[in-house]
């Protein structure tokens, strides 16, 4: 597995973004784009998938970066039942659902592997590595 040093370095990241991107031209296309709730909802489903795992990697701490994937997964769960309302109101051919709804089960499946690996890592995060000892910072003084 290499080595993730940033969210955008995160598969699930990137599949997310494609998501969206693929999600936001759909909803620009005829009736679909007139359906303002649905168009909204499912606009921010997607994004909250890629906004979580950023989030949580971000966080720099295991226990909280599982629970951003799962919030992360959980959306991706509200995309795919989003889809099938587009899916019946006709905004969407059988192909473009077909490629989407394939596309959130893929990152579902990304986001338990990943969190399934982080609870089994004895890694902590990066916030928990060892700080430099205090008395060897330079601090600024000011003379009263």
């Amino acid at each position: 597995m290499a080595t993730i040093q940033k969210f955008e370095d995160i598969q699930a990241w990137q599949q997310a973004r494609e998501l969206t991107r693929r999600i936001y031209a759909c909803a620009r296309q005829g009736t679909f784009a007139k359906d303002y709730g649905l168009r909204d909802q499912i606009q921010r489903a997607a994004v909250s998938i890629m906004a979580n795992i950023a989030e949580g990697f971000e966080r720099d701490g295991r226990r909280e970066f599982i629970q951003f994937l799962s919030q992360a997964k959980g959306s991706c769960g509200e995309v795919r039942s989003h889809l099938y309302v587009a899916l019946d109101q006709h905004y969407l051919a059988p192909d473009d659902f077909q490629g989407l709804t394939e596309t959130t089960l893929a990152i579902g499946r990304m986001l338990s592997g990943l969190m399934t690996y982080l609870r089994q890592s004895e890694r902590r995060g990066r916030k928990f590595r060892t700080m430099k000892p205090l008395h060897n910072l330079k601090l600024a003084t000011r003379n009263l």
